[in-house]
């Protein structure tokens, strides 16, 4: 169901949203237990925001833009009174006494909070398996990862237990997850929507955006999150167009770079660059004038950010010290130990290798050789990006080199499991706007995402193109069934 069904049902009178949001609930009492895409459900929280939609309906009060739709907000995201764990032990009991900005917005929108989703401990991982809530599942195999780090946000949309989530992008973490989960996800503009009261992974690149079952859907969420946010000096000051107006334009002569380097790469899977080159086709059919690409670096992107991420990570988890709140070792004698056994029995496998490799190439002597030869890197791959950008309008690529994996299958191999962001992580070193659309199925019934790049603020382009093509395409008239 998509936004617009949503509210005909809610204007309908033939139930009210406080009804409607129940079943809603009733759906997650049902299928949750199987996939582990919440961790945390604020029903009481629900109820009272359903309730006030109500009375604004039965007094004929102008509803705000998303009134009474049910979202899930990825538990990185701080949320006032509710537990926000970044699905790890060390914030396993932390309530924040303060709301982030977007979802602020979200409920000032008249949004509805169904829960908290789970995700990869801090955001780093590419498959929800390194949760210290379980593993998501995903609707389409439950045997199978839902991608990460926003998997229980991707999860909670497939499956229908939401209409629509807020994850964050660091690497990848809201496309590759809507790659492998059959849905939409938009990753912003860096600065085009405020971090604050995100939790931090690396903050030069980490974004916030939606996911959703369709592009129209995640054009209302982008014009209700975005802007200029006076707690978040990073935050772009520039108007927010109403993307939903540029939402049904011709797309015929758009110029749309098809990234040679992305499908000429080995690891790319068979089934993936069938469907995605098909996916050409249609948009050739469309009117759009097609053309190849050279991104010379583009590749390097995956090497390049393994770098400067956890150098952030490591500089920003610096603070998870068992000393002012989060996880405290009750096993230590005195300060230095407290801290030590804070930090090894609070932070799971994959955030302590990220930390260690940050630190690694921050310390003194290796920083010239990795951390700022990887920020010269990042400058190349932009300057490729901008390159591009003067002779196309959009750029093309597949969103991740394979469909969703099995569980457990890069349990003992992590660098095999970082190459799934490998199609994904140049945009957040270049900040660029980008969006992942379903394009496809292969072989086993799986879902391949279809990944639109565009340049700084030109989101209303990039969505444009994936809803003329959705709408043509009508892939998303296939669910999954749980």
């Amino acid at each position: 169901m998509d936004f617009k069904s949503f509210r005909k049902e809610i204007l309908s009178g033939n139930g009210s949203v406080k009804d409607l949001i129940g079943d809603f609930f009733k759906k997650i009492d049902n299928s949750n237990q199987n996939l582990n895409a919440y961790i945390c459900i604020t029903k009481e929280k629900a109820i009272s925001q359903a309730d006030l939609i109500d009375k604004k309906i039965a007094n004929k009060d102008k509803l705000p833009l998303l009134a009474g739709i049910p979202l899930s907000i990825k538990d990185n995201l701080c949320t006032k009174g509710t537990l926000t764990t970044c699905s790890s032990n060390m914030l396993r009991n932390f309530v924040p006494p303060y709301e982030s900005t977007v979802t602020k917005n979200l409920w000032d929108s008249g949004a509805i909070c169904l829960g908290k989703t789970n995700l990869d401990e801090f955001a780093m991982g590419s498959s929800t398996e390194t949760s210290a809530f379980g593993v998501t599942s995903n609707p389409w195999d439950i045997n199978r990862v839902p991608g990460g780090s926003s998997g229980g946000s991707a999860a909670s949309v497939a499956a229908g237990l939401c209409l629509a989530s807020l994850g964050s992008d660091t690497g990848g973490s809201i496309r590759q997850p809507a790659s492998f989960c059959g849905v939409v996800g938009l990753k912003p503009t860096y600065g085009r929507v405020s971090r604050w009261g995100l939790i931090a992974f690396a903050s030069s690149l980490d974004q916030i955006g939606p996911i959703t079952n369709t592009v129209s859907d995640a054009a209302e969420i982008l014009f209700s999150i975005s802007g200029k946010d006076k707690l978040d000096s990073t935050s772009l000051d520039f108007p927010v167009p109403n993307y939903l107006n540029d939402l049904n334009n011709s797309i015929k002569g758009i110029k749309i770079g098809i990234i040679k380097e992305c499908f000429d790469h080995p690891g790319l899977d068979s089934e993936v660059k069938h469907s995605v080159l098909k996916s050409i086709d249609r948009f050739i059919s469309l009117g759009a004038d097609i053309r190849e690409i050279n991104c010379p670096r583009f590749i390097d992107g995956i090497a390049t950010y393994y770098v400067i991420a956890p150098s952030e990570a490591s500089a920003n988890l610096a603070r998870y010290d068992g000393v002012k709140y989060g996880y405290r070792s009750e096993n230590s004698e005195n300060l230095i130990e407290m801290t030590s056994q804070s930090r090894s029995e609070g932070f799971g496998d994959e955030v302590q290798r990220r930390i260690l490799i940050g630190t690694y190439a921050l310390s003194a002597g290796y920083s010239d050789a990795y951390y700022k030869k990887a920020q010269k890197v990042r400058t190349l791959i932009k300057r490729d990006f901008d390159k591009a950008f003067n002779e196309v309008d959009i750029l093309l690529t597949p969103t991740c080199p394979t469909t969703a994996f099995i569980k457990g299958d890069y349990k003992n191999d992590p660098l095999s499991m970082y190459l799934s962001d490998l199609l994904t992580v140049p945009v957040n070193l270049a900040g660029l706007p980008a969006i992942s659309i379903p394009c496809g199925f292969d072989s086993k019934g799986l879902p391949i995402g279809l990944q639109l790049i565009g340049n700084v603020l030109e989101e209303s382009k990039i969505l444009n193109a994936a809803n003329i093509f959705e709408i043509d395409a009508k892939i998303m008239d296939k669910k999954p069934c749980i």
